[in-house]
């Protein structure tokens, strides 16, 4: 079998764009894969553009050696915006060897280590309506959810002050968790807003509350600061939805600075990288908490990763497509209240209508400007 050509899809998805790659090959079997980021779609695309000329006339079954070629054929070790390309390459490449073998992914990996996979919710970014807010939470709850996720509040009108955010945050998440009991399990998302001091008080402020998480306390690009976050406070962390290879969660994860992984297949370059990433953190006894704010083809991907591996906690859910793209999708995966359900389709379990697919042409959502109180860009 020999890989011929590749085609990327953008279709529409709450006012973003879905970004999709498709491998063909020479006896009609093809695969689907996922762009993780949506932020620079066309510094993705680009690369996408020279990773497919390296793999047509290739054997789609030599998938490690192909993740080999893509990561260092272009000697500059790739960044996230190439892993994320090839994160899209090599799960397609996956799912066409489960085709072709006629079994779902997770069995290539190893088989599967549990029934189904925890999954968490968002509750959405309407925390200034604080009645309408708790009372989604209670809702979500009745229904089955057993992990809820919300964000650190910043003032609706662009503006992030740090120390106002973090005493918005403290008060926040104490609020849910008097709305929603003891037994549920919640996630703060610092997203990076936050500097070491603010940072540092949130956690400490919520320890009482016990969160399942604090994901993101501070920026990635400096993980040693983790170091005195870790000492300081014992709330569980997690990071790393924003790391393109191993070697990034590697000072994380040695260090034993973080308890959950955010590991995201659709940036971090893969399944081939995302099974090496889970190996090194079962050293640690760190959890996987898959990053997924994507669509279908992602909610696939991290389905099959989280079923082969033992240390794997919980699945982010991504909000579903909207009736009209959802319905080009002929597979996708089950996700029922707390739960993605076991797929038994082989591949990853996702295909697409590709005539429907084409008529559609998106374009990527520019992600909010926040500034803080002086003016200064900020982190969103």
């Amino acid at each position: 079998m020999k890989i011929t050509g590749w085609e990327v899809l953008t279709l529409p998805d709450h006012g973003d764009s879905m970004m999709l790659l498709v491998l063909d090959t020479d006896e009609g079997l093809h695969g689907i894969g996922e762009v993780g980021i949506r932020s620079r779609q066309k510094a993705v695309a680009g690369a996408i553009e020279h990773l497919g000329e390296l793999l047509v006339g290739e054997d789609p079954a030599r998938i490690e050696h192909l993740w080999q070629v893509m990561f260092r054929r272009g000697f500059f070790p790739a960044d996230r915006f190439v892993s994320a390309a090839i994160a899209a390459v090599d799960v397609a490449l996956w799912d066409i060897k489960g085709k072709a073998l006629g079994v779902p992914v997770y069995e290539l990996l190893g088989g599967r280590v549990r029934d189904h996979v925890p999954a968490y919710i968002h509750l959405g970014d309407d925390y200034h309506d604080r009645g309408r807010f708790l009372a989604k939470a209670r809702d979500l709850v009745a229904e089955g959810w057993g992990h809820l996720r919300f964000a650190v509040p910043h003032a609706p009108d662009g503006v992030l002050d740090q120390r106002a955010s973090m005493r918005a945050g403290i008060e926040l998440f104490h609020q849910v968790r008097a709305a929603v009991g003891d037994e549920v399990e919640l996630i703060l998302d610092v997203h990076t807003r936050l500097d070491p001091p603010e940072a540092l008080t949130l956690c400490r402020e919520i320890e009482a509350a016990r969160p399942y998480f604090v994901e993101d306390p501070l920026r990635s690009e400096g993980p040693d600061a983790y170091r005195m976050l870790r000492s300081r406070t014992a709330a569980p962390l997690a990071a790393g939805e924003q790391f393109g290879s191993k070697w990034e969660f590697q000072r994380l994860v040695e260090a034993d600075l973080i308890d959950y992984a955010r590991v995201d297949v659709g940036v971090a370059a893969g399944l081939t990288e995302a099974k090496k990433i889970a190996a090194m953190c079962e050293a640690h006894y760190v959890k996987l908490a898959t990053h997924n704010p994507l669509g279908p083809v992602t909610a696939a991907s991290s389905l099959h990763l989280n079923l082969a591996c033992p240390n794997a906690a919980i699945q982010e859910h991504q909000e579903q497509p909207e009736p009209e793209i959802d319905a080009l999708f002929t597979a996708r995966p089950k996700i029922h209240a707390g739960r993605v359900e076991i797929s038994e389709i082989p591949g990853i379990g996702v295909d697409i209508d590709r005539d429907a697919a084409r008529r559609y042409r998106a374009v990527a959502a520019e992600r909010p400007h926040l500034r803080g109180p002086d003016g200064a860009f900020t982190n969103w």
